[in-house]
Order: structure tokens, then C-alpha cells, then sequence
């Protein structure tokens, strides 16, 4: 029980603990549902004594006030993926964006092209031998404390105990701060009529034995709830929600005709409620992976009739996807769209799926346009680009030529926008120009 001894030795408040960070630091923060509040809250009462502070991390859940403006000076933050919490920060100059690929988030650190000097993470209590889980997301917090210099764990007796490649030795914590309060939670979107318009096209894509990636939100949470039929379906994703818990619970997910990994779920990390956190408790079912590894379009590529369902902002008439800004502004992230979308593209029978509704702003413009705004971020090129789904239908683009490519993307457009796309495609030489008649 030797490990008990060092857990004890390593006790401290959370003031005692992020006193090791020092002006000019790099910090990385435990990102989603995992995210150390306790921790960060301490970090903060810092400011006044700290300088140009670099918090780096994915989208979190929690309020993210060192990107606030009364914070300028003491804290800067840089985005790996821009949440909502951090998005005017951005969009303001206050705080930075990295575009990246998930799965190569953690090579920066490995690199060091990115070192790290603190990471405050979160984890479950330690196990009989001294390990403690990563709780609800191992994503990039693994490998942040194998290559930050201080490592600080904020361990909360409510956090779930998730299995797989999930855990850290106590011996490699330098300060442990020991808690107990409820996880911050990523409530479900509401799920609308258009939501299950384009869930309808999106299910209609997904065989029996299909392995699945989805994201969060309406359109994610709607094609699951139309899942409940399929048989032997598999996860291997990113991340998951609330939504598949259900698809367990009836059987449709048994991942039985898996390639690689059957019978487990495969993910980084995941975002919901407290009914999620209590179903991936010490289920065996879940497997926790680094996102370098549950990212690698590699490892997904091996997963048979793996079905990849990504979002984007806009898409243009050749198949173009921006997916993390509007215009120059930056609003979200690349995150694991390519990265799923290329594994899905390499694995035997694989469906990339990029879906989304066919407007925006309550039907005011066309989320289809001629070209994309000035200065958005083209996520998914048109080389990678498979499938489009809107409400109005699906439209396959690959290895079709730009004729075809505009052709497809108009029909599912929304009907009072055609004939604007139509003359658009003509102008730009997509589409033969009508002829005069004599």
C-alpha cells in the first residue's frame, strides 16, 4: 500500500496546489464534462499576482473567466476547440484559436512544440492498486500529464470510474486535491421536426453492423432515436452523449461485428448528464482511449461499414465544408470532422456523412451557397467530401465533377434558394449557360 502513503503525502488545498504556477506558464485545463472547477477557481484568485499565463484546452464546461477582459495582462487563453464560453474571447482578439486536428493535439505536446508546464486535471479516486480514472474524458488529458511538468489532480469522488486506457499512478501527481461535487453537465439540444426530417435521409445510410461516430446536438441526437431497429451496430468515436445509452439499453448497440475492438465502445471522452456519468461507471462495456488514438483515421479506417455523421456552417456548390467559423470570424473548431470523416472514407463500406439543415437564421439564407464567405475555414475539402445530407435529400460527391457536384448539392437545397445556386453554377461555369432562343 505504498501508493497510499504518496496519495496521503500529496494532499494539499487547491491554493497550495496551483502555487507552482508561475508567471508565463503554460496550463493546460482538463477539458468537457471533466473539467477541475475547484482547481481553475484557484487559478483565478491568482490573477493579480500573475502575468501572460497561457490556458490552453479544448471546449470546457465550466464559465472560463480567465478569458474575460478584466483578465487581459494575466491570462491569455488558446483554443484547441472554440466553446461557447470562450467564443467572443476569440472572436475579439482576446484569446487565440488553434486549428488542428484532434487526433494531432497531443503531439504538440510530445513534440515539444507545445510544452507544458502545468495540467490540472480531474480524476475518480484511486483503485486498490493506485490508479486513478480519467473519469468522463480521457482525450488529451492523459498525455498532458505524461509531458507536463507539474501535474495537479483535482479528485472527485463523483466522478465516474471509466475503464480502458484511462489511468494515472498516483506516483505521478505532484499535488492531489481531494473533492466532492456533481460534474458540470452538456444538456441535450432540443430535437425539432427538422432535425428528424434530416435524421430520416441520415438512417436511411446506416446498415445493420455499421460502426458509428456521431457528435452532439439535434441532428446526432435524432438519428440515434431512429437506430432502435438496427442490429449489431458499434461505436468508435470522438466522444458520445445521452443519446446512446438507449441503443444500449435495447440491444441495437452490442458492438458484436466490430473489426477492431468488438464488443467495446470506443471513445475519448464523453458530454451529458449525471445519467451518463452513472451509466459509463465501471462499465465494461466503455473503453477510454487518448484522442491521438480514438482520432487516428488509421485505427477508424479498420472499423467495417464505419459511419462517420459530422455538421458543417456552410458548403459550397463544389463541396467545399466550412465547419469552425463564419467568415473570419472563429467559432468552433476542427475537431475530429476530418479525422472521422477520412477513417470512414478508408474503412470497408465506410459512409463519411456530412449533415446539416439546408438554412440558417430561421430560413433567411441558405447554408448551400455559391462560395464560401471571405476568409472561412474550408474543414473538409472537396476531395474529401462524400455525402451531403439536408432535409431535402442526400447528394454523393465523390469522384463527381464539379457539373455533378452542383447539380447534387442544388436538388437538396432548399427550394427558394435553387434558382439563385442555379444561376450562380452557371456564372461560374459549374453548369452549361441556357442558350438563347430564336
Amino acid at each position: 500500500m505504498r501508493w497510499l502513503e504518496q496519495f496521503r503525502s500529496k494532499i494539499k488545498t487547491a491554493e497550495e496546489a496551483v502555487a507552482v504556477i508561475k508567471s508565463g506558464d503554460r496550463v493546460h485545463v482538463h477539458q468537457g464534462c471533466s473539467e477541475p472547477e475547484c482547481l481553475v477557481a484557484a487559478m483565478l484568485k491568482r490573477a493579480p499576482e500573475l502575468h501572460d499565463v497561457e490556458v490552453v484546452h479544448m471546449a470546457t464546461m465550466g464559465t472560463a473567466d480567465y478569458s474575460r477582459p478584466e483578465y487581459q495582462g494575466h491570462f491569455r487563453h488558446n483554443a484547441f476547440f472554440i466553446g461557447a464560453n470562450v467564443r467572443q474571447a476569440v472572436q475579439q482578439g482576446r484569446a487565440d484559436y488553434v486549428p488542428i486536428f484532434l487526433s494531432e493535439i497531443e503531439g504538440l505536446f510530445r513534440s515539444g512544440a507545445l510544452p507544458l508546464d502545468v495540467t490540472l486535471i480531474q480524476c475518480a479516486p484511486p483503485d486498490d492498486y493506485g490508479y486513478m480514472s480519467l473519469g468522463a474524458g480521457v482525450d488529451i488529458a492523459l498525455t498532458s500529464a505524461q509531458y507536463a511538468r507539474h501535474v495537479i489532480v483535482q479528485v472527485n469522488d463523483q466522478a465516474p470510474r471509466t475503464l480502458g486506457d484511462s489511468f494515472l499512478h498516483v506516483g505521478k501527481a505532484d499535488a492531489i486535491v481531494e473533492t466532492s461535487h456533481p460534474l458540470p453537465e452538456y444538456r441535450k439540444c432540443e430535437v425539432t421536426d427538422l432535425h428528424r426530417a434530416i435524421a430520416r435521409h441520415v438512417a436511411s445510410l446506416i446498415p445493420d453492423g455499421a460502426t458509428l461516430q456521431t457528435g452532439i446536438g439535434g441532428i446526432p441526437d435524432a438519428v440515434l432515436a431512429m437506430l432502435r431497429d438496427r442490429k449489431d451496430l458499434g461505436v468508435h468515436t470522438e466522444m458520445f452523449s445521452d443519446g446512446i445509452i438507449e441503443l444500449i439499453q435495447c440491444g441495437a448497440v452490442n458492438n458484436e461485428r466490430k473489426t477492431i475492438h468488438p464488443h467495446k465502445v470506443i471513445s475519448g471522452f464523453v458530454l451529458g448528464t449525471k445519467p451518463l456519468f452513472d451509466f459509463i461507471h465501471d462499465n465494461p462495456i466503455f473503453e477510454f482511449h487518448p484522442t491521438s488514438y480514438a482520432n487516428d483515421p488509421f485505427i477508424i479506417s479498420q472499423n467495417d461499414r464505419m459511419v462517420a455523421i459530422n455538421s458543417a456552417i456552410e458548403l459550397d456548390l463544389t463541396g467545399q465544408v466550412c465547419a469552425d467559423s463564419i467568415g473570419t470570424l472563429p467559432f468552433s473548431g476542427i475537431g475530429g470532422q476530418v479525422d472521422f470523416m477520412r477513417g470512414a472514407a478508408r474503412s470497408q463500406g465506410g459512409v463519411p456523412i456530412i449533415a446539416l439543415p439546408s438554412t440558417a437564421k430561421d430560413g433567411a439564407c441558405s447554408r448551400i451557397v455559391p462560395m464560401l464567405k471571405p476568409g472561412a475555414g474550408v474543414v473538409t475539402s472537396r476531395g474529401d467530401v462524400h455525402y451531403i445530407v439536408t432535409e431535402f435529400g442526400i447528394a454523393y460527391l465523390h469522384g463527381k465533377s464539379l457539373r455533378q457536384r452542383a447539380e447534387a448539392l442544388i436538388q437538396i437545397a432548399h427550394p427558394k434558394f435553387q434558382e439563385e445556386l442555379l444561376r450562380a453554377a452557371r456564372e461560374f461555369g459549374y453548369l452549361e449557360s441556357r442558350q438563347p432562343t430564336g
